[in-house]
C-alpha cells in the first residue's frame, strides 16, 4: 500500500487524472491526501469532487480556503468571485450530496508524525493543540449551526492566535491560521498582504514554518496553499503547491519513501488572480 499526499487540486481534473495515472494509484490498496483546495479557478471541480466523493474510503482530504469559499457561496452568504469556477457544482443534480459530503472534510489530519493541513500552524500551538483546535472549527462546520460559521467566517481579525478567544472570533481565527497562513509578523500575528515566495524581500516577515520557537516544530506537516513558495521538501515540512492552476504542475508525495510525483500542467498557463475576498487567496 502507498500513501499519495496531492498538493492543490483547485478543479484541474484532467491533471488529477494524469498523476493518479503516473502513480498508477489502485483505490484497492492505495491511499490519497489532499492539502485542500480541491475546488475553483480550474475547469472541472464539479468532476474532482464527484471523484473524490466516489473514492472517500481511499481519500482524505482537508478542507482549504476555497472549500470553505464554495460553502459560503451555496448558502448565498457570499456572492461568487468573477474569477470563480463553481457554476457546475452549485448548478448539478447531487450539488447537496457534494456539498454535505465536502462540509464533513477533516480541517487537519494526524497519523503518525504526519500533520497535513490546508495552509500551516500558529506558532503558540502544539500539534495536539493543533488538532484539538481543528476539532472544534469541524465540529462547527458539522453541528446543527454551521450555517453562522459560514455566516460571520470572513475577516482577517483577530490576526494573532491567544487562548481566551471565544465565539464566532475564535472559530474565525482557526480557520485563517488553518486555511490562510503564509508570512508572520514578529510577534506572530498573520499578515494578509505579501503572497509571494521566499526570497522575495519581505523585510521583517517570516515563514510560518520557520518562526523561531515553533511548538509544532516536532511534527512533519504536509500543506498547500503557498503556490508561490512552490515545492519544498524538508525534514520538518512538506510544501506541495506547485502551481498547476497557473501553469505549473500537480505534485504527489509518497510517505512510504518521499518520493516526489510531477505532471506538467503548462498547457494552462493563466495570469495569477488578484483575490477579492479574505478567503479566497
Amino acid at each position: 500500500m502507498s500513501t499519495y499526499v496531492i498538493g492543490d487540486i483547485q478543479g484541474c481534473h484532467s491533471d488529477l487524472e494524469r498523476l493518479l495515472g503516473a502513480v498508477a494509484f489502485n483505490p484497492a490498496h492505495d491511499r490519497v491526501w489532499i492539502t485542500g483546495d480541491l475546488v475553483n479557478r480550474g475547469e472541472d471541480s464539479l468532476a474532482v469532487l464527484r471523484w473524490c466523493r466516489e473514492h472517500d474510503e481511499s481519500v482524505t482530504a482537508v478542507l482549504g480556503n476555497h472549500d470553505l469559499h464554495l460553502l459560503a457561496v451555496a448558502e448565498g452568504f457570499v456572492p461568487p468571485h468573477r474569477k470563480d469556477t463553481l457554476e457546475m457544482i452549485l448548478g448539478a443534480p447531487d450539488r447537496d450530496g457534494l456539498l454535505d459530503w465536502l462540509r464533513h472534510r477533516p480541517m487537519l489530519h494526524r497519523q503518525g508524525d504526519w500533520l497535513m493541513v490546508h495552509a500551516g500552524l500558529a506558532p503558540e500551538w502544539t500539534p495536539d493543540q493543533a488538532a484539538a483546535l481543528a476539532g472544534e472549527l469541524e465540529a462547527a462546520l458539522r453541528g446543527s449551526d454551521w450555517r453562522s460559521f459560514l455566516c460571520g467566517m470572513y475577516g482577517n481579525e483577530p490576526r494573532r492566535w491567544d487562548d481566551r478567544l471565544a465565539g464566532q472570533e475564535r472559530l474565525r481565527c482557526i480557520a485563517n491560521i488553518l486555511t490562510r497562513t503564509r508570512w508572520l509578523h514578529p510577534d506572530g500575528g498573520l499578515d494578509f498582504e505579501h503572497k509571494l515566495g521566499l526570497g522575495e524581500g519581505q523585510g521583517a516577515l517570516t515563514p510560518w514554518f520557520d518562526f523561531p520557537g515553533r511548538r509544532n516544530a516536532q511534527a512533519r506537516v504536509l500543506f498547500g496553499h503557498w503556490s508561490t513558495l512552490g515545492l519544498l521538501v524538508r525534514e520538518d515540512v512538506v510544501a506541495l503547491d506547485t502551481g498547476c492552476l497557473w501553469g505549473g504542475s500537480l505534485s504527489a508525495f509518497r510517505l512510504e519513501d518521499g518520493r516526489l510525483f510531477q505532471v506538467n500542467c503548462a498547457m494552462r498557463a493563466r495570469t495569477p488572480r488578484t483575490p477579492r475576498t479574505p478567503l479566497s487567496g
